[in-house]
């Protein structure tokens, strides 16, 4: 199993054994919007869900904290997320980038997302500290490197189904339990703005507290297949 650390605020850390690991899926807290989406993505072939939000099971060796991501192909692309991490005395909140195989999502969103990793960052909040102003909170993506980098996803926590949500529903199925991490769906992509980069950088931004958490990744093409 696959087993992250989390630096806290105080510099203390948290080590959690993935056992558990679930993206959202179709989850703006304006679920009008969200089913816009889905019909201007049916008319590009993606299937839609048959509920939302939707709640993808992901392999839970998944979950990487990691700087490097391998692909197969060039139609895949990151999603700026944050994740929930249940630990054995607490809640946390990190930032994620919930790496996506385009091509295989127009065959099943679910066999997507189980196509790369969900790449988390290496700080966390603790829920409690932040709960009265989750809503403030920003989200950000940026793709390419350096000069090149380019604002892809800014939004407020307001747009996505909070944490507290998310927490219900687990603890309704029995799985709020140590070692569950939860993404929690991604915000709109700035128009115009290529997805399919060769990096991706996420970040959280609490202006009250003014504090980031931040994870970047590079984007690597695999050898091409022999046989």
């Amino acid at each position: 199993m696959q087993t992250l650390t989390f630096t806290l605020p105080n510099q203390t850390s948290t080590s959690v054994t993935v056992t558990r690991l679930l993206n959202a899926g179709y989850a703006g807290r304006n679920q009008q919007e969200v089913q816009d989406h889905i019909d201007e993505l049916a008319e590009l072939g993606i299937p839609g869900p048959t509920t939302i939000p939707a709640l993808y099971p992901v392999a839970p060796y998944l979950a990487m904290q990691t700087n490097l991501v391998p692909v197969q192909h060039d139609q895949t692309s990151g999603e700026a997320e944050w994740a929930l991490v249940v630990t054995e005395d607490d809640v946390l909140l990190t930032v994620a980038c919930d790496h996506t195989d385009r091509k295989l999502e127009v065959h099943g969103v679910a066999w997507s997302k189980n196509a790369s990793p969900d790449v988390l960052g290496a700080d966390a909040w603790s829920l409690t500290e932040i709960r009265d102003h989750l809503d403030s909170i920003r989200l950000r993506g940026w793709v390419g490197e350096g000069e090149n980098e380019e604002l892809i996803q800014d939004s407020p926590l307001a747009a996505l189904l909070s944490p507290d949500h998310w927490l219900a529903v687990l603890t309704e199925r029995g799985l709020n339990e140590p070692g569950t991490i939860l993404l929690s769906g991604t915000i709109q992509m700035v128009k115009g703005v290529n997805q399919f980069a060769t990096a991706w950088r996420v970040e959280l931004y609490d202006p009250v507290l003014n504090r980031r958490i931040g994870a970047a990744y590079s984007v690597e093409r695999m050898p091409e297949p022999i046989g």
